[in-house]
């Protein structure tokens, strides 16, 4: 069955992160504090985005990663590609099997050109779903909205 991978994920759920954060810089620390997330995979996530152009970072104290471009500019497809490259959804097509010269039922392979369509329909839907409207649709409640509908401690 398609799954992202647990990197995917985290680089999700922290691009959200800095969304509520609505440009301030974050760190590793944060997020990981809000999502019961490894700090290590993480940053090493976070590093991927920003050699990818999904996020900024800044170090120093007040430092950490921000998006570097609109919401609606970033998509899921960015995130993947940048995360796990371009998925394979069948042997013929992982990078182990194109190295060692190909698969050997290509020649007539009937799943290969209905396959690869699929993957192609797929590819299309994530670089058409950005990171807001994977949120609008979600049903998040922004950190903001959360801290200011919380019950106050008397």
């Amino acid at each position: 069955m398609l799954q992202l991978t647990k990197r995917t994920e985290y680089g999700m759920l922290a691009l959200v992160h800095m969304l509520d954060r609505d440009g301030e810089y974050v760190s590793v620390r944060e997020i990981c504090e809000r999502y019961p997330l490894p700090k290590r995979t993480v940053a090493e996530v976070l590093k991927d985005l920003a050699r990818n152009g999904v996020v900024e970072s800044q170090r120093g104290a007040g430092g950490g990663y921000t998006l570097a471009r609109s919401p609606d500019e970033i998509t899921l497809g960015h995130v993947v590609s940048a995360l796990e490259g371009a998925p394979a959804l069948t042997s013929c097509e992982s990078a182990l099997v194109l190295k060692n010269g190909g698969c050997e039922v290509q020649p007539s392979c009937p799943i290969r050109s209905p396959i690869h369509r699929v993957r192609e329909r797929l590819w299309q839907m994530l670089e058409h779903t950005t990171l807001r409207s994977l949120v609008a649709s979600g049903g998040h409640v922004p950190l903001h909205t959360a801290a200011a509908s919380a019950p106050h401690a008397p």
